[in-house]
């Protein structure tokens, strides 16, 4: 970083630490326990489990999607915290944090050992220049291995080009969820304050010259309803006064004139206000209105940027368009510009993501860093009230020494023994190329490199050839020439012709052929995807037809219907269902599979129901 140096100090009362792991080994619940054991909370602040989790669509699906701050006073020493998401779709986070710390603790479960997200977040952290600590975690599960673990996590620090001080990491063993950490790994008890001591004397205190001029990078965005965008960063050089006026400095190195309002540090859970922050401290400022993540925030006289945060490019993009069928209307934002005006605020937060402007007036290009990263955004979108359709999400492509080169996917699957030949038998047919394979205790551990596009459909596939025994996991590889095709899905779909209400008679002898989607007394129009067919081809259905009266049966005859429950589409689950010729329908509370065009039986029907006929 291009910093003004002067007389540079370390503040031995002061770290900043970064949590980073492969999703699920823990991080969340081993801060609850440090928060549970610092002694500064009181019971009703620690209700529940996953306290940073406090995010709907974090508590839901237990990972960590948004960084948090939070401030713990150990002693005379005040420690920020920063937890990171674990998955490798929200890596714009994990880049973006960790330019804030000094250090690292890299939680690994003490069964699983490294997996590839506990790789992409160390590769980060290297970047950084960080020397993490290794914190071996869940060692009270029954099948831990801690000691092998170890083993693995410093074969994994010489795979990545680790340096020779990096290597000599410190570690520890702990239980997050018993809330103790030990140098023993066949400790079963005890407290937190280790892992604190650890903290203190291998993570060094920040390093900046107080009365350098201010700089300061914007690396994360808040809005409040009463002051706006809040500007979240650590300052570098400098001191930040509350009514200082200051420089931002934009993209292209333009220079605009700003005052700061308010400065605010973190303090266990929350924020509190303060005269004066100094270099080192992780501030959030209120005040400059039209302030991006990547910005420098400096000093009035002879300004300096800092050079602007850079992440890794989206590999996966879909369309994002209005949604126009006939059952439009449940969101409270429909419009284009409703639209268009969301995924623009969304841009000044998430910098990973791209949108991209496209010939259609309606529709919009999203990019992100893979299929949760998106369906994410989607999720949020409806339930804030957005409603909208999507198409099929595809591969980027880049042209590299002139060769069409795609996205490749580093790719995990722990499976029971005996469920070996399915998985080697999916990801092969889908391009995929076995590296390795190893034996953890009953299981088989894959490892592939698979092009993206394989990935799309996969998991549900792996789910059922395994009985959902498999474990899977994966993220980003690099870029490799283009390969061929790869399989599509093997069946076509049932497309209702009509509109109107579902009905129990026309399902029973549809459920013949496939399997449902829809149950009766829900609406369906035509085009709608009612169905998966048995067979390979589509199939233009009737699911409204009701049984015909005669006086030769009775009125009770159809209680004998017996209907089986209709397959539940979750958004990944349809996203990753969908080809290029169809769309998910989104609203506040319904998903729905539609074709892009009405099939040409059921616009003709339409027509008809239109005029009469």
């Amino acid at each position: 970083m291009l910093l003004i140096e002067r007389n540079m100090k370390r503040r031995n009362d002061l770290r900043n630490v970064a949590i980073i792991a492969h999703v699920d080994h823990g991080k969340t619940t081993l801060v609850d326990s440090m928060l549970r054991q610092c002694g500064q909370f009181r019971a009703s602040q620690l209700q529940g489990e996953r306290i940073l989790d406090s995010n709907d669509l974090e508590r839901e699906r237990g990972i960590t999607i948004l960084a948090k701050n939070i401030a713990i006073n150990y002693g005379s020493t005040k420690i920020n915290l920063i937890d990171t998401p674990g998955h490798a779709d929200f890596g714009g986070e994990v880049e973006r944090t960790l330019q804030m710390a000094d250090g690292a603790l890299l939680l690994v479960d003490a069964f699983e050992g490294p997996m590839p997200q506990t790789k992409f977040v160390l590769r980060k952290a290297f970047v950084n220049q960080l020397r993490p600590i290794v914190v071996i975690n869940k060692i009270d599960r029954s099948d831990a291995r801690p000691t092998e673990v170890l083993n693995e996590v410093f074969d994994t620090f010489v795979e990545l080009g680790a340096s020779e001080e990096q290597l000599d990491f410190p570690y520890i063993f702990a239980s997050g969820r018993t809330g103790f950490a030990s140098q023993d790994p066949k400790a079963t008890e005890g407290t937190i304050e280790p892992l604190f001591d650890l903290i203190l004397r291998h993570v060094p205190g920040p390093l900046a010259d107080l009365d350098a001029p201010l700089q300061m990078l914007c690396t994360t965005l808040d809005f409040s309803e009463y002051v706006g965008r809040i500007a979240i960063g650590r300052i570098l050089n400098g001191r930040i006064r509350k009514g200082q006026s200051v420089t931002l400095i934009k993209a292209g190195g333009v220079p605009v004139a700003s005052k700061i309002d308010s400065a605010l540090v973190f303090d266990k859970l929350g924020r509190v206000e303060v005269e004066q922050a100094e270099a080192g401290d992780i501030v959030a400022l209120v005040g400059i209105p039209n302030v991006d993540i990547g910005d420098t925030i400096a000093a009035m006289e002879n300004p300096v940027a800092l050079p602007r945060i850079e992440v890794d490019e989206p590999t996966l993009s879909m369309m994002f368009t209005v949604n126009d069928s006939p059952l439009t209307g449940e969101g409270q934002y429909l419009t284009s510009r409703h639209l268009k005006d969301r995924l623009d605020r969304e841009l000044q937060s998430n910098v990973a993501l791209r949108v991209e402007l496209t010939e259609e007036r309606d529709s919009f290009k999203v990019s992100g860093r893979g299929l949760l990263h998106l369906s994410v955004l989607i999720e949020t979108m409806r339930r804030e009230g957005y409603e909208l359709a999507v198409g099929k999400p595809e591969v980027i492509v880049k042209r590299i020494n002139g060769v069409d080169s795609e996205p490749y996917e580093y790719l995990v699957v722990d499976v029971p023994h005996g469920q070996m030949g399915p998985v080697m038998e999916l990801v092969g047919a889908r391009r995929g190329e076995m590296t390795r394979m190893d034996v953890k205790g009953a299981y088989a551990h894959l490892e592939f490199v698979i092009p993206a596009r394989g990935l799309l459909g996969l998991r549900n596939r792996l789910m059922s050839a395994t009985q959902g025994e498999a474990i899977m996991h994966h993220n980003f590889h690099g870029y490799q020439p283009l390969r061929g095709e790869i399989p599509h899905r093997q069946n076509g779909v049932m497309i209702s012709m009509v509109s109107g209400q579902v009905v129990a008679y026309a399902l029973d002898n549809l459920q013949q052929r496939g399997t449902m989607f829809v149950a009766p007394g829900d609406d369906v129009y035509p085009g709608m995807i009612v169905a998966e067919n048995a067979r390979g081809d589509d199939l233009t259905v009737n699911p409204c037809k009701e049984k015909k009266l005669t006086n030769m049966r009775a009125s009770g005859s159809d209680k004998n219907i017996l209907l089986k429950p209709p397959r539940q589409m979750t958004l990944e689950l349809a996203l990753e269902y969908i080809e290029s010729d169809e769309l998910v329908e989104i609203t506040p509370s319904k998903i729905r599979l539609r074709k892009k065009s009405p099939t040409s039986e059921g616009k003709r029907r339409a027509e008809k129901k239109a005029v009469g006929v």
